[in-house]
């Protein structure tokens, strides 16, 4: 029993990843709880219940807890104590560990880490290669990046209300080419990407 809902370890029935049929993992309360497509697993004390559900090729471990509407998926991992709850998801490659909290309508994405006791809820996003840890809470706003050694951060305006917040070299091409470059590489952006990637910071 976790908080008074009944949970049940799973056992793989069938090989799959680094998981062995036989194998005992975490708990959770019912079926839909954990993916059968994908490589996803709960191992360990972790618990997985209420309608939250882990997919893909997400783990959940150690003492972690996933309930509510949560969602853990792509190649997320959640461990540690850490607990993600509500409507909160963490997805790409996005890790949440130690006594952190993702909870309410918080996203957690891309390379990012919530760690340590920090919490992220309501309407924050993390996502890029963002680390939020120690004690900090992030209620709302994004946090999309970390700057490392005093390295500039360049803007680029996109329209009258927007404008792209970046770091590295020249972003968007002009006219109707438009283009980034991440790492040295130029990459060409369809008009439709260019416009989600613009529509996301505005």
């Amino acid at each position: 029993m976790v908080l008074g809902v009944k949970v049940f370890q799973i056992e793989a029935l069938i090989d799959f990843g680094s998981i062995e049929k036989g194998d005992l993992g975490g708990y959770i309360e019912k079926e839909t709880n954990l993916s059968v497509s994908g490589n996803a697993w709960v191992y360990g004390d972790a618990c997985v219940y209420g309608d939250a559900r882990v997919s893909g090729n997400a783990r959940v471990s150690g003492n972690a807890s996933v309930y509510g509407d949560a969602r853990v998926s792509g190649n997320a991992w959640v461990y540690g104590d850490a607990c993600v709850y509500g409507g909160a998801s963490v997805s790409g490659n996005a890790w949440v560990y130690g006594d952190a909290r993702v909870y309410g309508g918080a996203r957690v994405y891309g390379d990012a880490s919530v760690y340590g006791n920090a919490s992220v809820y309501g309407n924050a996003w993390v996502y890029g290669d963002a680390r939020v840890s120690g004690e900090l809470k992030l209620k709302a706003g994004y946090s999309f990046g970390v700057r490392h050694n005093n390295e500039e951060i360049k803007y680029e305006r996109l329209d009258d209300n927007s404008e792209l917040i970046y770091k590295g070299d020249d972003v968007l091409g002009e006219e109707d080419k438009h283009t980034i470059t991440i790492d040295g590489k130029e990459i060409e952006l369809s008009e439709e990407s260019y416009q989600e990637l613009k529509d996301s910071f505005i």
